[in-house]
């Protein structure tokens, strides 16, 4: 043990020399507080099944902690090699005063590491740069779902302790090593930021096939600033891509475009004799498929989704495009893959793109966006504004006619009373109405007014949410029915992502699996639709039910017309963007990296069958690319229309 310490005394002399080894004793104290981090996330993901990726984890981990702690390190290190050769005990109050922030700062991100791996099972991503901006949101989430008093005690107990320990090194450092300066190693660790900026690289993290495990071997600062320098990916820039005139000739023919379209994807769908009804739409917050019994639900959660069920028409094998609400709304209003980085609702340039409201605006329809919490989070109300709809959210209802609203806005319920309210005022006037309603009831903190289920609320955690969402959309169906609109109208109901978009391959389709539903009784039968099929093709589905004859830019087909391109369905997971075709999944990822994986086995295939895949999959992403940035996606959203008369 004493050989143990003379020889760590005589590596860290080296090179952290007389007093710089007070920076070296911060600096160690910082990798504890990473791997302590690494470790208990390791535990908290119950991750042990493959003891060697996650020792490989650890290890390129503790190779990301070392280069993040380069930053901590040097300025450290230049104070020391300024401060004047007399004033140690000086040093060490400035030491003090400077380690108090940096304290806290180490314990907050470990708390946050493990509330947001609770929230995403993922180390920081770009949804933690979305948060730092949606603060108040954030803030109050945390405050509503956890006890805060214990968490801020607990926060302070652990900023005590890192604080103490840190002090306990420098102090130690300064006051028993020899009082000399040197100025050359003071310069290296100065410098030596940069090459860590150069050196790390998020590829390093792929350590083996579990996407769990490699999470685990990321640092929490260096993936938030990873993230927050990479909110938008260039696809044609960083992904594979093929020849332009290729990939837009495969993406015509599979959607039957003509073969003088221009864009190369537009078509006229020829539907027939228009049904001319109303039409809501409801995504749901977080709704994944195993939740219904349907889907080999347990527990009674979804009776009345269960029932909608049976007496609509269930697609049985529907995939979220991403894992987060605004993936979501991008998918079903627009109809395009999910594109690497930030969702279309949250980029610039968004508006007037063509979109389902669009169409239904061009057939007479009125196009409203309604939302239980205020529309400016995540940009929801300039993208919606700015593609023609009408924004109705929680400003327009009265404080006196709320039963219970939380951070995130107003309860399901009174949100459907909105969205009845907004019917019946347009069924007054004689004007048909596509209404999108977005749900929030079932997010943490998972609240919900006292008595309408038999699950507690905030304390039941999901169970509840789920529960009552479901209760509020058989309420709603209730009250809809005693209407004069009812009987023509019809209901979509389609999740919005799952609760869980993590699993041990990168884009596991198991865990993008969501329900959708169309109830029309007096229009559409009952059924079962098993056709693999994405969020993206809500949009011509539902137009395609309704007979709608128009001019399309969409990338999504009506599943119930199946054409050439078969059965797929789109995946994204923050820069890994696929497509899941033929029980296997293409992965695009940045620096032009592909493979195919089969959904079963996880294992990696090759051959024609994949190389075909991965072809194809390239042809969707890079064209729609090209269409959003070229603003060929305005091609006909911009066009002048001639309105119908209102029926």
């Amino acid at each position: 043990m004493n050989f143990a310490h003379r020889a760590f005394a005589i590596i860290s002399d080296a090179l952290f020399p007389g007093p710089l080894r007070a920076a070296f004793g911060i600096g160690l104290v910082f990798v504890a507080v990473t791997t302590a981090t690494r470790l208990g996330l390791a535990v908290f993901a119950g991750e042990f099944a493959a003891p060697g990726a996650l020792l490989a984890a650890l290890g390129v981990g503790l190779v990301f902690d070392l280069g993040v702690a380069a930053f901590v390190i040097a300025p450290i290190c230049l104070l020391i090699a300024v401060w004047p050769r007399r004033r140690m005990k000086g040093l060490s109050v400035a030491l003090g005063v400077l380690m108090a922030p940096l304290s806290v700062l180490f314990a907050f991100t470990a708390f946050a590491e493990f509330t947001f791996w609770n929230e995403f099972s993922s180390r920081f991503n770009f949804i933690a740069v979305d948060y730092l901006v949606y603060s108040r949101e954030v803030v109050g989430n945390i405050r509503e779902s956890y006890n805060l008093p214990v968490l801020l005690c607990a926060l302070a107990l652990a900023s005590a302790a890192v604080w103490l320990a840190a002090m306990q090194a420098a102090r130690r450092s300064l006051f028993q090593c020899e009082q000399r300066y040197h100025l050359r190693a003071a310069a290296t660790w100065i410098t030596l930021p940069l090459v860590a900026y150069f050196a790390l690289d998020a590829r390093y993290k792929e350590v083996s096939g579990n996407a769990v495990v490699n999470e685990l071997a990321g640092n929490g600062y260096y993936d938030i600033l990873h993230a927050f320098w990479l909110n938008e990916i260039d696809y044609q820039r960083f992904y594979r891509t093929i020849d332009p005139e290729k990939a837009r000739a495969i993406v015509a023919g599979q959607l039957q475009a003509a073969a003088d379209a221009q864009p190369s994807f537009r078509r006229d769908v020829k539907g027939g004799d228009e049904r001319r009804i109303n039409v809501v739409m409801v995504t749901i917050e977080s709704f994944s498929a195993s939740f219904m019994e349907a889907f080999g639900g347990r527990n009674n959660l979804t009776p009345n989704m269960d029932r909608l069920a049976r007496e609509g028409l269930l697609f049985t094998r529907m995939y979220a495009t991403g894992t987060r609400t605004v993936r979501g709304l991008e998918a079903v209003t627009l109809s395009m893959p999910p594109g690497p980085g930030h969702s279309i609702v949250k980029r610039a340039d968004n508006a007037g793109l063509f979109n389902i409201g669009a169409v239904f605006r061009d057939h007479g329809y009125d196009s409203l966006y309604v939302y239980g919490g205020y529309a400016y989070f995540d940009n929801m109300q300039a993208f919606y504004q700015g593609s023609g709809y009408t924004v109705v959210d929680r400003l327009a209802v009265a404080k006196k006619d709320v039963h219970h609203e939380n951070i995130w806005g107003i309860a399901d319920e009174d949100l459907f009373t909105l969205t009845l309210r907004e019917l019946d005022h347009r069924h007054a006037q004689g004007r048909k109405v596509f209404a999108h309603v977005m749900t929030t009831s079932n997010h943490r903190p998972y609240t919900y007014p006292n008595g309408r289920i038999d699950l507690p609320s905030k304390s039941s955690g999901r169970d509840g949410g789920v529960k009552y969402t479901d209760w509020a959309i058989g309420d709603f169906i209730e009250r809809a029915r005693a209407k004069p609109w009812f009987n023509d109208t019809m209901f979509v109901f389609v999740a919005d992502h799952t609760h869980n978009g993590r699993g041990k391959t990168e884009l596991p389709p198991e865990n993008y699996h969501i329900p959708m539903i169309v109830y029309a009784p007096e229009h559409i039968p009952a059924g079962r639709v098993d056709a693999i099929a994405s969020q993206i093709d809500t949009a011509p589905t539902i137009l395609g039910l309704l007979n709608f004859n128009y001019e399309s830019l969409f990338f999504g087909h009506d599943i119930l017309k199946p054409g050439p391109e078969g059965e797929r369905a789109f995946l994204s997971n923050y820069q890994t963007v696929g497509m899941y075709k033929n029980g296997r999944i293409v992965e695009l990822r940045p620096k032009k990296r592909v493979r195919v994986v089969d959904a079963m086995t996880h294992h990696e295939v090759e051959g024609p069958e994949a190389a075909a895949l991965i072809e194809e999959a390239i042809a969707y992403y890079q064209t729609s690319s090209w269409a959003f940035h070229s603003g060929e996606l305005r091609a006909i959203a911009q066009k002048p229309k001639v309105r119908l008369p209102p029926s």
